[in-house]
């Protein structure tokens, strides 16, 4: 996969993605590895340990060694590519990195970490100052919990992005009711129409947005069309209940939406089956929609505003199917029994 960029970024500080431990952070903190927003910088604004970077900054070595950080990834997944972004590091900046992965199931602290099966996902490569590096993982075919990113030998990073699939743990999805569009369940935002202000995966994370730019916002429309967005569900599912959230939409929420169940597990006729869930329904800014329905067991979704404008959040509650529930266990013992 060439633009793996566009896949989520499974260690997001926003999909609970934390750096745990570190070799060192005495310049700045490691936890600004994981910041969702893009690295900022202020000339000439110093604290006590020094000039305040919005990043990852080590001291300087004076012997052997080198620093790394331990990440816990938000989502379990699949890992395609890596982006190590030295952003404003221009004196400071590793001459090498690395990025290694293991899998270890349940919250392991740390040193549990330290006799965890280790991959190497990016070998030793070389870093520029200032600059946004974007690496392929070499086993994508794996699910990863965790990543260790390694600096040879000091220096600073500014941000750690790690893109790939999510791969939901069947343990806390099978014999429950799930929220099957949920980004951490496995559900994503296969295409959409627009993505001018941000992206439409936005509407499948946890917890409520806090503000617009959490959502899924399009451009303004100077046409006769409308916009959409295709979700496809973490598993087929039976849909019971629809949430389509504007929070924080005050002056931008769509006038109307429609949702459309899909079945897109190929007929004989290589047809796709679909159905109006819900049809063309006004929206109320600022607001919380709930709509009980019961689907047909689908594969994706697709989401019509119109004509534009953004939504916070979409959750789409149901349930999944005995043979589904055996086929996500069985996914999830290939990815990680290796």
């Amino acid at each position: 996969m060439t633009d793996f960029t566009s896949l989520p970024d499974l260690a997001l500080r926003t999909l609970g993605g934390a750096v745990i431990a570190a070799s060192d952070e005495s310049f700045a903190e490691k936890e600004n590895l994981l910041n969702p927003w893009k690295p900022a910088f202020t000339p000439e604004t110093f604290g006590p340990r020094g000039q305040i970077y919005d990043g990852w900054e080590t001291a300087r070595r004076r012997g052997p060694g080198h620093d790394w950080a331990l990440v816990r990834l938000g989502l379990p997944g699949r890992i395609f590519g890596v982006v190590i972004d030295t952003a404003w590091f221009t004196g400071n900046f590793p001459p090498h990195a690395s990025v290694e992965a293991c899998f270890v199931d349940g919250h392991p602290s740390p040193a549990e970490l330290a006799d965890a099966d280790w991959a190497e996902i990016v070998p030793k490569s070389p870093l520029r100052g200032d600059s946004a590096h974007a690496f392929a993982a070499a086993e994508p075919g794996r699910v990863f919990t965790h990543v260790r990113l390694n600096m040879f030998p000091d220096g600073g990073i500014a941000r750690l992005r790690v893109h790939g699939y999510v791969v939901p743990n069947p343990a806390f999805l099978t014999s429950m009711t799930v929220d099957l569009a949920a980004l951490e369940n496995g559900g994503r935002v296969a295409d959409c129409s627009n993505r001018f202000y941000s992206s439409p995966d936005n509407m499948l994370f946890p917890g409520p947005a806090r503000t617009q730019a959490e959502g899924w916002e399009t451009a303004r429309r100077r046409d006769d069309g409308h916009d959409w967005a295709l979700v496809h569900l973490g598993a087929p599912g039976v849909i019971r209940l629809a949430e389509i959230d504007t929070t924080n939409l005050k002056f931008n929420a769509p006038a109307e939406f429609a949702l459309t169940g899909i079945d897109d597990r190929r007929p004989p006729d290589n047809r796709a089956s679909s159905w109006r869930l819900i049809p063309r329904t006004p929206l109320q800014p600022d607001t919380r929609h709930r709509f009980r329905l019961s689907s047909p067991e689908v594969t994706s979704v697709r989401l019509d505003i119109y004509p534009d404008g953004g939504i916070a959040r979409l959750r789409l509650f149901g349930d999944l199917s005995p043979d589904t529930e055996k086929d996500l266990v069985a996914r999830w013992d290939e990815y990680t029994k290796h």
